[in-house]
């Protein structure tokens, strides 16, 4: 098979990564790409949301499956398009993967989210919703802090503010609402009560009608340590999550997941793709904190690594509606993403600076490239999160220390990243073992 996979970030090398593993696949294709793609297939310099430029690809390469990896392209309609075009017969037999405009709205707007989640009784946080920053101000006075003030729209995963005072909440309100620093996103507020509990990613199939969770994973979006500082597109992750154990991970698949793509359906939009729950686990049970449309960025650095089935037999059966017939097969142990940023990240950062280190890291270490080009045939910075080193283990202490050890050689300047990856995890496998030591 031929494949084009959508996207030029770590989420996307990794995907591509493992769709090389497969024997059915005869030639891979990504737009954009970056540096680290490029040396396992082959990067067209057509954008991520340049729909027409796609399907000319699709066309000129005879290209038999597209993978969408970003946010933006889906809630786009890049699917509908490419539906449309192959109904057409402009396309072949040519299919792409992941949810229509309308499904992939529960990722575009949170106000949609929200308000699908509390028809359908799905578990999630009480909220507002406000388009005036007048009134989201007054009712944060009301409800008083600790609170949650989010973008409606994409945010590249920072549209989120989690404020622990009054004074912090509606600094988010003139944040996102008046300074416009998400843009259109920010037209719209949600207010939300703040969950307390730990957090975790379930990543699912869904063919429309069933769903197929992956392993749980954690991600970590504040920028440092200890969870401080403003979100971030995510530095690092880790699977599975301890956290969100198998009793756990089954009501997320019986009180979130299925509700969810029954709604959908119920709602006419069915869901063919993947869908990620971003959840708090609190003391009533997971509930929902966000759905994103697609596979997650980093959680699938880690999750492909300790994937040992097929991908692409995962992705068909998805399409073909036939989920039934298969089950992910996971490699034993533990992966840990730690993802290496440029200097200013989360805000404006720096490029162009060369990236000395990686024929230091030890072959069975993957360095997914997130934000790299080449200038000169030289390895240089080009995004603000630059890298995702990933590493397996037999447990989770040993995925850690060998992902931290490989990131340790590798060296940019102003590069930084969070030092407490996984540290969630470990803390309770500890505990649990010390609980059973008594």
């Amino acid at each position: 098979m031929r494949i084009l996979v959508v996207g030029g970030g770590g989420r996307e090398h990794a995907l591509v990564w493992k769709l090389a593993q497969s024997p059915r696949v005869q030639k891979l294709f990504a737009a954009p790409g970056n540096a680290g793609i490029a040396e396992l297939a082959t990067c067209v310099d057509i954008a991520a949301e340049d729909t027409e430029g796609l399907l000319a690809l699709v066309r000129q390469e005879k290209i038999d499956l597209t993978v969408v990896g970003p946010e933006a392209p889906l809630v786009g309609g890049l699917v509908d398009a490419f539906q449309k075009a192959r109904c057409a017969g402009l396309l072949g037999s040519g299919r792409i993967f992941g949810p229509t405009r309308r499904a992939a709205a529960i990722e575009g707007s949170k106000v949609f989210a929200k308000e699908l989640m509390q028809k359908y009784g799905i578990p999630t946080a009480r909220a507002a919703v406000f388009d005036n920053p007048a009134a989201a101000r007054s009712y944060i006075k009301e409800l008083g802090a600790p609170c949650v003030v989010k973008a409606d729209g994409l945010a590249a995963g920072k549209g989120v503010i989690v404020a622990d005072d009054m004074a912090a909440a509606l600094d988010a309100v003139e944040i996102i609402m008046v300074r416009r620093a998400f843009g259109a996103a920010g037209q719209r507020v949600l207010i939300e009560e703040r969950l307390e509990g730990e957090e975790a990613s379930v990543l699912a199939f869904s063919d429309g009608e069933r769903v197929l969770p992956f392993l749980p994973a954690q991600d970590h979006k504040r920028i440092f340590d200890g969870d401080r500082g403003p979100n971030t597109g995510g530095m690092g992750a880790y699977a599975p999550a301890p956290a969100c154990t198998p009793e756990v991970l089954r009501e997320v698949e019986e009180r979130i997941l299925l509700p969810t793509v029954r709604a959908l359906k119920a709602e006419g939009a069915p869901y063919v793709g993947v869908l990620y729950a971003g959840l708090m686990l609190t003391a009533d049970g997971p509930k929902v904190l966000e759905f994103n449309a697609r596979f997650g960025d980093p959680e699938t650095q880690p999750l492909m690594c300790l994937m040992a089935g097929d991908l692409l037999e995962l992705i068909e059966a998805a399409l073909d509606g036939e989920l039934e017939r298969v089950r992910p097969v996971w490699h034993p142990g533990a992966a840990v993403c730690v993802v290496m940023a440029a200097e200013g990240y989360p805000g404006p950062y720096r490029k162009g600076d060369p990236i000395v280190g990686l024929a230091d890291v030890p072959p069975d270490v993957v360095v997914f490239h997130a934000g790299t080009a080449r200038r000169d045939g030289e390895l240089v910075t080009a995004g603000g999160r630059v890298l995702g080193v990933t590493a397996r283990g037999a447990d989770l202490a040993e995925a850690v220390a060998r992902a931290y050890d490989a990131a340790g050689r590798i060296h940019f300047a102003g590069v930084h990243y969070r030092h407490d990856i996984g540290r969630k995890g470990l803390t309770r496998l500890a505990a649990a073992q010390e609980g059973e030591a008594c």
